[in-house]
């Protein structure tokens, strides 16, 4: 085995907390090392800068919580102290940012909490909440805020956050020394469309925004300047006709910007979508099976070869080989695991 993954599943569905996976390296193929599920629903994971530490949202109610392990054993992450609760409902994704952790909090009202990060990659306290305000015209999605993501621009500059129950995005700016956060913009989506994650085109100038309402990326133009998103157009990520309830969860771009792939949940597929130079222009040019049930997260592997989807449902982490001239997923196996919901690599 010559690298490890990890992957996030919910207790509360009969996961097992989080797992470490060996990866092979010629075929992609994963194995379960070992589980932990002193955290319950760790959901979402993401890695600090320097890979030592893993960090998860611990996904309850009415308060949730964010932890970090070690991962000094790559293949036996420990608990660093207890988990911290974030002052907020059912985090859902975190991320770090200028030497803290933040993390995106569904339950009403959505809000994004910021924690300190001590010297050893442990969590220290709370530092700040910041609550979002609004609502959406769908009343039973959108009664409140309802903070999904919340992530740094490729500059390092703003933290961006997205609110499936306002429609809208929101940049903001985290003061290092006291840990108040600050909206600097906002960006209203169309009505309805409800955001639910958001990555960045390698070049730094756009920025896709997946929505969870209605199967479309929004494409918008990014000044890192300023802090600025404007949309551009939306790209559907489903076939023309397709029928039934489709709730796309994640969004991936390839590292050179030449492809994106979205997760559709009740269509069960992966979109393929080519991009062009400037990145401003999306088209989708197909689907493929997910291989599972409900496709919650897609991560690419660190060679960018490979795309993993953690099919939440089903039960199974499914990997595909990546056509680099084409960019269409080929199924090449898949790891059982009950209600998974999120892989990354160290």
């Amino acid at each position: 085995m010559a690298g490890h993954a990890y992957i996030g599943s919910f207790t509360s569905a009969g996961g097992r907390g989080l797992t470490a996976a060996g990866v092979d390296p010629k075929t992609g193929a994963l194995t379960a090392l070992g589980d932990t599920a002193e955290v319950p629903n760790p959901s979402f994971l993401t890695l600090s800068a320097d890979g030592r530490t893993l960090y998860t949202v611990s996904e309850t109610e009415p308060e949730g919580a964010a932890a970090a392990f070690s991962l000094a054993d790559p293949a036996a992450p420990a608990l660093l102290g207890a988990p911290v609760p974030v002052r907020g409902g059912a985090p859902t994704h975190l991320a770090v940012h200028r030497g803290h952790l933040l993390t995106a909090n569904y339950a009403a009202p959505g809000s994004v909490t910021v924690l300190s990060l001590l010297d050893d990659g442990a969590l220290g306290e709370v530092r700040s909440v910041l609550e979002h305000e609004g609502d959406g015209p769908n009343r039973d999605r959108q009664e409140a805020p309802h903070a999904h993501a919340v992530l740094p621009d490729p500059t390092g500059r703003w933290a961006v956050s997205v609110d499936l129950g306002t429609d809208s995005v929101r940049v903001c700016e985290l003061d290092a020394e006291s840990g108040e956060l600050e909206i600097e913009r906002e960006l209203g989506l169309r009505s309805g469309i409800g955001p639910r994650h958001l990555t960045f085109h390698p070049g730094g100038a756009h920025a896709y925004v997946m929505n969870e309402l209605d199967s479309v990326v929004t494409v918008c133009r990014f000044d890192a300047e300023k802090g600025s998103l404007r949309p551009l157009a939306e790209v559907c990520v489903l076939p023309d006709g397709s029928a039934g309830e489709n709730y796309p969860s994640e969004l991936v771009v390839s590292a050179d910007g030449r492809f994106a792939w979205a997760a559709n949940r009740g269509h069960n597929s992966i979109a393929v979508l080519a991009i062009d130079e400037s990145g401003e222009r999306l088209e989708l040019v197909d689907t493929v099976s997910c291989g599972g049930d409900w496709p919650r997260h897609l991560t690419l592997d660190p060679s960018g070869t490979r795309l993993y989807a953690a099919n939440e449902r089903s039960g199974d982490v499914t990997w595909f080989d990546v056509d680099p001239a084409t960019g269409i997923p080929k199924q090449a196996g898949s790891l059982a695991l009950p209600a998974v919901s999120c892989v990354v690599f160290a």
